[in-house]
Parts: structure tokens; C-alpha cells; sequence
């Protein structure tokens, strides 16, 4: 194994009110899945004042001269603006803002869940100083992030921006954490050394062993592997996938992972592949994972998963590609249809692009017209996005 190069960040300390994330649940019976009195052909929000409606032109800056010289350069593109994941902090949404394309000032903001109003105004999270594009010291291009248990802010940073335009290599890869109830940067680590040409980091994830270990993962979609940084040895070592979990398209690959009953366990599927596979996260702790990732399942003929994210148990959410249905599947299951249950009927045109536990005791689903933003057909008021609760209902 090679040892990590970790530094600790001399970035701004910004406030953010202290708290801790609890563990939430979708309610389940004891012979499985329950999700309250859903009825599924309907298209009502039950709690339309906990809608949030995001825009690129809803940022805030330091200053009314700051936006105006961002603009003026092409520093601040409002139409170019899009948020794709999501984390939940106390009564604080934490969106990611990938800089896909050019003026993108900043790249992870957030927002009050307590704000009036259905419009959000986004801020740089956990501060402006470090956002800045072309700086080592800050973050270039947040693609996933997630919130561990201990309330620190896990952030997967790729370096290169304007990757949907022409991609610039501006910093190494790198994952970012930050305590999110002081804003302060607790830990870097340089992910440079573990980066292969064909690599393509895409989602992270945390897990604590029973020790009080922390493990954070990414997908790599490129090499057909997962990354296991330990976070008490400071080293990285590389979980490689099984020839039939990795198809020859390699173009997503999504990691959720389920806290069951019998221990967690992480399940991983590629956007082109028709199964679904896992592998206990205690098998990871010993060294032991390679050749223990075993098939879970195999989706519906002629679909494909999107995973959106879990309860922070053992149920986990997903939809399939192209379509905005919401389903939840309980994985104390097997992977079959019939253990598959429609939460949320979705609408033409905007797709969730993650759901979370958070605020209230409620589901939160990030939802985007994605598809149009990589289109460029999103017109000059930019995406369409909303953070809002996965309940819907009829009148």
C-alpha cells in the first residue's frame, strides 16, 4: 500500500451552526417495505413550502461589484449554473455545483431549508475564499459529496473543470473534508498518486468499522475499481471489480451503501450493466475484499438503475434511466421487482439526481432538467432544479 500525502487546509474558517445528522428511516414492517398511504398517480406536493426552486441566477456574492466583474469577465454564467447532488445538515441544504462548463463561480453552496419562499438563494459553502478556480489551496470542481455520521462533509473534488466544454486540468484530484457545523477543512488528501490514465472518480461514500475507523470510497468508473481510503492509516489501496460487474461501456458507476441488519454493505452497478453486485463493507476492513464481490441481482429486462442514494439504512432509492419515477427497495430483500415499491410518480421534465434523509425527518430529492443543460437547451434562465420532500399525494 502507498501512504497518502494528507495535509490539513489553511482555508478561511467560515460559520455554520453546529448540530448533528441523525439517522433516519424509511418505516419498515417486519415483512417488509413500508412508505406511509402514497397513492402513486398523483402529482400534489403535500409540503409545497418546503419546495425549493434553485437558479444560477440566485447566487450570492461578497459584493454587488463582485458579481458585476465575474459577469463582465465570463467568470459567472447564470445559464451554466447546475446542481446534481445533495447533503442535508441540520436545517441546511449543501448542493454540489460542478463546473461542467465555464462561469461557474463557485462549486459547493448552500442554502437555509428554513428561508420563505420558494426561491433559494445559494451561498458558497463553507465560504468564498475557497471556491477559487485555478487555486490549488480551494475546491475546482465538486462532482459528490456526502456527510458522514460524525457531521463532517465528505467532497470529492475531480480538478479538472469545464468538462462538458473543453476540459482544463486545473489541480490534482483530491477529497476535501470539512466540518460542517464550523466550516472548518479538517483533512486533504491528495488522490494524484492512485489516479490512473484511464481513471474516472465519480461518487464517494463513508463508512466507520466498529473500531471507529473511518473509510471513505470512490468509484472509478474507468478502471473498473473502487478506491478505499483509510482514513486512521492514511493509505489508499484499490478494490478491483469482477470482469462480469464491469461492462464494456464503462460509463457510470454508482456506489450506495445499505446499513442492514446482518453488517453495511455497499452495492454497485454500472449504468450499462443489467446486475446489480455487493460486498461487505467488514470484508474491506480485514484487507480481504478483491474476489468478493458477488451478483445481488439483476434488474428488469430492458431497464437500467440510476441509484439516487439511501435512508441511511438498509433502503435504497433509485429510477431508471430516462424515466422520473422514484422506487425505494428495501435490500434486507432480494433484488427482484416485486420488492420494488413507487414512492413518488414523477413529472415530464426534470430528473432526481439524489435523495437524502435530512430536515424534518423527511426524504429530500434534488431534481434537475439534466439532460437539457448537457443539450444546451435550457434557455437563458439556465436549469430547472428543486430540493424538495419525497411525499406526493392526491387532493
Amino acid at each position: 500500500m502507498q501512504t497518502l500525502r494528507v495535509t490539513h487546509s489553511h482555508f478561511a474558517i467560515c460559520g455554520f451552526k453546529k448540530s448533528r445528522m441523525g439517522v433516519y428511516s424509511i418505516l419498515f414492517l417486519a415483512a417488509g417495505l413500508f412508505v406511509g398511504a402514497l397513492a402513486i398517480d398523483c402529482n400534489k406536493n403535500l409540503l409545497p413550502d418546503l419546495s425549493y426552486k434553485l437558479s444560477g441566477t440566485e447566487l450570492a456574492f461578497p459584493c454587488k461589484s463582485t458579481e458585476n466583474i465575474y459577469k463582465q469577465t465570463g467568470r459567472y454564467i447564470p445559464k451554466n449554473v447546475i446542481a446534481t447532488r445533495l447533503q442535508v445538515y441540520q436545517d441546511n441544504a449543501i448542493v454540489a455545483l460542478p463546473r461542467y462548463k465555464h462561469g461557474v463561480p463557485y462549486t459547493l453552496a448552500k442554502f437555509s431549508l428554513k428561508s420563505k419562499g420558494c426561491k433559494a438563494i445559494l451561498e458558497p459553502f463553507p465560504c468564498w475564499s475557497i471556491q477559487e478556480e485555478g487555486n490549488c489551496e480551494a475546491l475546482q470542481n465538486v462532482i459528490d459529496i456526502v456527510l458522514d455520521p460524525n457531521d463532517i462533509l465528505w467532497v470529492l473534488d475531480l480538478g479538472i473543470c469545464n468538462t462538458l466544454e473543453q476540459p482544463i486540468r486545473r489541480c490534482p484530484p483530491k477529497i476535501v473534508a470539512i466540518n460542517a457545523a464550523t466550516g472548518i477543512v479538517v483533512k486533504v488528501v491528495d488522490l494524484s498518486p492512485f489516479i490512473l490514465p484511464e481513471s474516472r472518480p465519480q461518487y464517494i461514500l463513508v463508512d466507520y468499522a466498529p473500531d471507529g475507523t473511518a473509510f471513505v470510497y470512490v468509484s472509478d468508473a474507468g478502471t473498473g475499481s473502487i478506491l478505499v481510503y483509510n482514513v486512521s492509516l492514511a493509505k489508499v489501496f484499490r478494490v478491483v471489480l469482477p470482469a462480469a460487474a464491469v461492462p464494456e461501456s464503462k460509463d457510470v458507476l454508482y456506489i450506495a451503501l445499505a446499513r442492514k441488519s446482518c453488517g453495511n454493505v455497499i452495492y454497485l452497478t454500472y449504468l450499462s450493466s443489467p446486475k446489480l453486485f455487493s460486498i461487505r463493507t467488514e470484508l474491506i476492513y480485514q484487507g480481504q475484499a478483491n474476489g468478493c464481490v458477488v451478483e445481488a441481482g439483476v434488474n428488469p429486462p430492458g431497464t437500467k438503475i440510476v441509484m439516487l442514494g439511501t435512508d441511511n439504512g438498509a433502503a435504497i432509492f433509485f429510477r431508471y434511466k430516462g424515466e422520473s419515477d422514484i422506487f425505494i427497495w428495501n435490500s434486507e430483500t432480494t433484488f427482484k421487482p416485486e420488492n420494488f415499491l413507487l414512492v413518488q410518480k414523477g413529472g415530464d421534465c426534470r430528473l432526481s439526481t439524489q435523495v437524502v434523509p435530512g430536515y424534518k425527518r423527511l426524504m429530500w430529492a434534488l431534481e434537475s432538467n439534466f439532460y437539457d443543460y448537457i443539450a444546451n437547451t435550457v434557455g437563458c434562465l439556465g436549469a430547472s432544479m428543486y430540493v424538495q420532500p419525497l411525499i406526493k399525494t392526491c387532493e
